[in-house]
């Protein structure tokens, strides 16, 4: 067996977990026997591309999500050296406060390539128990990051509900810091409706505690910001 055929058969297994498949349901959609789709998770036959769409139109997930990413996936980098907070990093984390539930959201960005005019495609998967199996997560988006002048964008799509998109605006990631303040805005899904929050980004993972959690938090100082702006701000 290949790192690679093993990493990518664990992939698959984990989406087709969490979207509650069973082997024969899978081997029904692309037509191939329920031992060959348990060959192919164990690693211990490798994939053809075409098999590889496949399996990702049937788990509802973008072909790259499958693909093995090693230990040095592509990292952001900038010529200018701008934005300092994202250059060299290919891989980052963002947490927000659910008062829905009363609970810190975490969040994995995967930087997977590069496309044209500097943008970066990413993976962010959202809302998931542990960092070591972060990809079995509630919430996968796919989409990209890019920096204009004193803001970097990253604009997202909901994987499994294409219609929900949702964007995060990080102002003054040119100067670099542990953590940076960015404004999270899209659809919520309970219930449906716009919401803007604020999100805190961090090269590493961050310890979650009651301060942390507070931290996350709409503040009494945001709220007089709101009030006197008449508009949601991150500072």
């Amino acid at each position: 067996m290949s790192e690679i055929t093993v990493e990518i058969g664990k992939r698959i297994r984990n989406f087709r977990k969490t979207r509650k498949m069973t082997l024969d349901d899978l081997s029904t959609i692309i037509c191939k026997s329920k031992s060959t789709i348990s060959k192919y998770e164990k690693g211990e036959i490798s994939i053809d591309i075409e098999t590889m769409y496949d399996i990702a139109s049937a788990l509802h997930v973008h072909v790259e999500q499958l693909l093995y990413c090693p230990p040095d996936r592509v990292a952001l980098s900038y010529s200018d050296n701008h934005p300092a907070f994202f250059n060299g990093v290919s891989q980052f984390y963002s947490y927000l406060f659910d008062g829905r539930n009363n609970r810190i959201i975490r969040s994995v960005f995967d930087v997977l390539s590069k496309s044209e005019h500097d943008q970066y495609k990413i993976m962010m998967y959202m809302n998931f128990s542990d960092y070591e199996h972060y990809t079995r997560c509630e919430n996968t988006y796919y989409g990209y990051i890019e920096h204009f002048d004193a803001v970097t964008n990253i604009s997202l799509t909901n994987q499994d509900t294409p219609m929900e998109r949702a964007s995060v605006q990080i102002l003054a990631s040119f100067l670099d810091s542990d953590t940076k303040w960015g404004l999270w805005n899209g659809f919520s899904s309970r219930p449906i409706m716009p919401i803007a929050t604020k999100m805190l980004f961090s090269k590493t993972p961050l310890k979650e505690n009651y301060e942390f959690a507070k931290s996350l938090k709409i503040s009494k100082e945001d709220i007089r910001l709101l009030k006197l702006y008449n508009m949601l701000s991150v500072l």
